[in-house]
């Protein structure tokens, strides 16, 4: 067997193959395959191309992508718990209470909230701070529940081109695995956290709205809790921080959402006013959450900087952080960031180790600290820390590089070829300066020609 049958013996579809295949299915054939659903929230009768189980097997794939680079899910299970209880609660009272809901905090500084298809939910550090009460929190879920409800991400994928699904069905935004994970500044940057997350209409958003507002009185709620939320955002989207802007982007937010949801108070859910807001809990959960404010904000400025390219700003902001929180995973993660981008690996290495000691089971850290060490020269550790990010998340083909760019470092020159090619095939043989180069050390080796 020749070097080349011994690296790329397994075959697969190539992009441009599934393209093909994908062009002899007719429309007629697809709506015969796919057709009509009832649409869960109207009953009214709705063309989808992706099932139950599709949706639930695009969030279980998505999802761990999204979290890793939101931080992971925080380390304080006590609140962890609070927040799923609250949208658990939800649950009961939604049009398609049978999904796998979820409820996460995830360690992200930026005010966010958002949902995956299967009913992965999740609100990050940042926008729990912005929030007054537990009323507020019901709504936010409720908005998120909303959308999952509605199936506003299987209605997006309904209507795209094919070619945003992979073969099985099993996956949405097939090609973001690959796309801008090889550029440092981007995916290292401070504003990537949105990398897998939908994309919603104005539409999209009064549905939620409507529904958020309906689940969260439902439950119990005072229907105010839905307005104050409302107030929050619209106030943030006037101001524009840079810590909402993915909040924004992802879920468009107008004055007209604010007095909709003024209108259903007054109106239909005028009965609500004497229903608890439920305040003094939401302080004494979010307490440990709160004594870290300063440090939350000292990140925010931080990323904005990064962002900004103002690289000795971000730096004396995530300084400023570690002073205030000084065991904040995230905060060493941007502090390895800042260093990596400034072409400072060394000085990357013990903050991404500090890192990974603090949160051996988010798989962030070890990535960053694989990066570092590589900067550094450091390939066997650099190879320890790909493995171990691959283990704790696989599916990365970035990842698959770096192992292979480590072990060619360290001369190990047939695991490499192995690697490379591998990682060329995860890619479907995109062009960039990864796969180009990956593609010039096997033809040199005689695995390509």
């Amino acid at each position: 067997m020749d070097k080349k049958n011994q690296v790329t013996h397994t075959t697969v579809l190539t992009r441009r193959q599934f393209l093909y295949l994908a062009g002899t299915v007719s429309a007629a054939g697809l709506f015969q395959l796919y057709g009509c659903a009832m649409d869960p929230v109207t009953g009214e009768r709705q063309l989808m191309m992706v099932s139950r189980d599709q949706e639930i097997a695009i969030d279980r794939q998505q999802s761990p992508f999204q979290f890793s680079s939101d931080y992971g899910v925080i380390q304080d299970q006590g609140l962890n718990r609070y927040i799923n209880q609250v949208g658990t609660d939800l649950v009961p009272h939604v049009h398609r209470p049978d999904m796998p809901y979820n409820f996460q905090c995830v360690n992200a500084t930026y005010i966010n909230a958002y949902a995956f298809p299967g009913g992965t939910i999740a609100v990050t550090r940042g926008i729990l701070l912005s929030l007054d009460n537990e009323a507020e929190l019901a709504a936010l879920l409720g908005h998120e529940l909303g959308h999952v409800n509605a199936r506003h991400t299987a209605e997006q994928v309904s209507k795209s081109q094919l070619s945003s699904l992979v073969v099985g069905g099993l996956s949405i935004l097939a090609n973001t695995q690959s796309s801008g994970l090889g550029n440092l500044t981007q995916q290292l940057g401070a504003l990537g956290q949105g990398l897998f997350l939908a994309k919603y209409s104005r539409d999209n958003e009064r549905e939620a709205d409507f529904l958020g507002h309906e689940y969260m009185v439902k439950t119990g709620y005072g229907s105010k809790g839905f307005v104050g939320l409302m107030e929050m955002l619209n106030a943030l989207n006037k101001q524009k921080p840079t810590s909402a802007q993915i909040l924004f982007s992802t879920h468009p937010m107008s004055d007209e959402r604010l007095a909709a949801a003024v209108q259903r108070d007054q109106g239909p859910y005028a009965y609500t006013a004497d229903a608890p807001l439920s305040r003094e809990r939401y302080m004494d959960r979010t307490a440990g959450l709160r004594r870290h404010k300063d440090a939350i904000f000292s990140m925010q400025e931080g990323e904005k900087y990064l962002a900004q390219e103002k690289y000795d700003n971000a730096q004396a902001a995530f300084a400023a952080a570690l002073d205030q929180a000084k065991e904040d995973y995230t905060a060493h993660v941007l502090m390895a960031k800042c260093q990596l981008i400034q072409k400072k690996p060394v000085q990357a290495v013990p903050y991404a180790n500090a890192a990974i000691d603090l949160y051996p089971t988010e798989p962030q850290g070890h990535y960053v600290a694989g990066l570092a060490h590589v900067g550094a020269k450091k390939y066997s550790r650099a190879y320890d820390n790909f493995v171990s990010c691959d283990r704790l998340l696989p599916g990365n083909p970035q990842l698959t590089f770096y192992k292979g760019y480590s072990r060619d470092k360290l001369g190990r020159q047939q695991a490499a070829a192995a690697d490379y090619a591998a990682y060329l095939k995860m890619i479907n043989y995109q062009s960039n300066q990864y796969s180009q180069y990956a593609y010039k050390r096997l033809k040199e080796w005689g695995y390509a020609q």
